[in-house]
């Protein structure tokens, strides 16, 4: 049994995510930002705790004893700055992990920065809605602190190799696949059943910037 801590836990990956650990045995710290607003979750004897992970000093005090970390952490829509909080979350976790002592990290991606058969990514793809792009940018920009600052990070970006399936089960199963494709859906419960997999994956992952999931 492995103790992680999972940041935004509040989210529906997140809240998958806590509950696919706890199923498996292991403990669970889940961090949001207001944790009177998710008293369920400590449901199962998982620890809830405020924290944010824009902040490195949060992350180095609330992953300090855990063995894995797994951020589930975003924000879209108006009064949101996704530019600045996922390459913020980025430094904050390189930096507060490498502080913990804590190694091991899986983060949720997005579909639309996989590669199309062709090779493109998903997002500079013809037809893909201009609306999303600011959003999917500012997560790969994130992405890149990961890619360019992570090194002594055990770390993987897990993606859905589509989108998710919001009124999905939990089937027990998922595959993986090299390049993302808009078409295919996931439920949040399976796709929890990959980073738990992930945290648990004895061999490094030094480098796995994508896992597509469907």
């Amino acid at each position: 049994m492995s103790r992680i801590v999972i940041f935004g836990a509040g989210g529906r990956a997140g809240r998958q995510a806590v509950a696919e650990a706890r199923r498996r045995g292991h403990g669970v710290t889940a961090v949001v930002r207001e944790p009177a607003r998710y008293a369920g979750l400590a449901d199962g004897g998982v620890r809830i705790a405020a924290g944010d992970v824009t902040d490195a000093a949060d992350v180095a005090a609330l992953a300090d004893g855990h063995d894995a970390a797994i951020n589930a952490a975003a924000v879209y829509g108006e009064g949101t700055d996704p530019d600045t909080f996922f390459t913020s979350a980025a430094h904050a976790l390189v930096e507060g992990l490498r502080q913990a002592e804590v190694d091991r990290l899986v983060t949720v991606g997005l579909s639309s920065l996989l590669p199309g058969p062709d090779g493109t990514r998903l997002l500079d793809a013809p037809g893909f809605p201009a609306e999303f792009r600011p959003f999917c940018l500012a997560h790969a920009a994130g992405l890149e602190v990961l890619r360019a600052q992570g090194g002594a990070l055990d770390w993987v970006y897990v993606s859905p190799a589509g989108d998710f399936d919001h009124e999905g089960e939990r089937t027990g199963h998922y595959d993986t696949r090299e390049h993302g494709d808009m078409a295919a859906r996931i439920s949040y419960a399976d796709f929890a059943l990959s980073l738990l997999d992930e945290v648990e994956a004895e061999t490094l992952r030094h480098g796995r910037s994508h896992l597509a999931v469907t």
